[in-house]
């Protein structure tokens, strides 16, 4: 295994064992949560820059349009983790992976209304598939899986704008994080003078787990960059299925969460759309193109 998709797999599996890590801190309000992930990780973030003595390439791409891309990434990824850590909280880690099993379906659609891409004809089949899966759990449920749904398109819309994003990795998700830092770290001093803040008030295990969340969060995102510049998106595609796996089964068997039949039949039109999806995908780039 070459060593980008080393990087990748580890990155993948550090995203699986998020509930884990996030379920330590039940305890704590989910928005004080995102918002101590938010200002940790720009301080990490804008430390590594420092370290590196790349600040120039930070600085210079402090443009208008590049602002307001970066501010729209930014309020994304709030937006995806506060509905990800809520969940984690409040006993859904089956729904929420169900959430990132269909992001990658989530982002073929995108990339066809938003880009003018193209699907191929045998993409069509596992898109509709995943689709019918979706709205027989919502049929279940008597509502739309929300927590999933509100993941996926999240984070697809995420994925969308870092296609036109002008930064690297590192800065990108610095500035992303430096847009949002301000009304983060509002929040926390509010609520630290409204007796209502977790930081320095809790155990000592959950503060260190709040200021840790800044390298927990960082670190993987940094990892996938390094497996994504050297793995080919066939592999990457298939790898990004270790990260709900995990989730799901943690889920299940650590948290002991309720899996029906109905839910079992739902996540199975929704699997078997993705086997389709990444066995088309896995051809689609090592087969090669018919002469016209």
């Amino acid at each position: 295994m070459s060593k980008g998709a080393i990087s990748a797999a580890i990155s993948y599996t550090l995203w699986g064992i998020f509930p884990i890590y996030f379920r330590a801190l039940h305890q704590v309000p989910s928005e004080q949560v995102v918002a101590h992930r938010i200002v940790w990780s720009f301080l990490f973030l804008i430390s590594l820059i420092a370290v590196r003595r790349d600040m120039s390439s930070l600085s210079s791409a402090i443009k208008p349009r590049t602002l307001l891309i970066y501010l729209v990434t930014g309020i994304l990824l709030a937006v995806n983790w506060l509905v990800y850590i809520w969940a984690i909280n409040h006993g859904f880690v089956v729904e929420a992976s169900l959430g990132y099993f269909i992001n990658p379906l989530v982002s073929v659609l995108f990339g066809m209304i938003f880009l003018g891409e193209k699907l191929r004809r045998a993409q069509w089949f596992p898109l509709g598939l995943a689709i019918a899966g979706v709205v027989y759990l919502a049929f279940n449920y008597g509502s739309l899986p929300w927590i999933a749904l509100t993941l996926a398109i999240t984070f697809g819309l995420y994925g969308l704008l870092k296609k036109i994003a002008p930064l690297g990795s590192l800065q990108g998700l610095t500035l992303e994080t430096a847009a949002i830092f301000l009304p983060a770290l509002g929040f926390l001093l509010v609520a630290g003078l409204n007796g209502a803040g977790s930081f320095g008030h809790s155990d000592p295990l959950t503060t260190l787990l709040l200021v840790l969340t800044g390298i927990v969060t960082a670190v993987p995102l940094l990892l996938f960059a390094v497996g994504a510049r050297r793995v080919p998106l066939s592999t990457m595609g298939l790898l990004q299925y270790i990260s709900p796996s995990m989730q799901f089964l943690i889920g299940i068997f650590v948290f002991g969460e309720v899996f029906t039949s109905a839910r079992l039949v739902g996540f199975a039109i929704i699997w078997l759309a993705l086997i389709v999806f990444s066995i088309e995908n896995y051809l689609s780039h090592r087969l090669p193109e018919k002469s016209p």
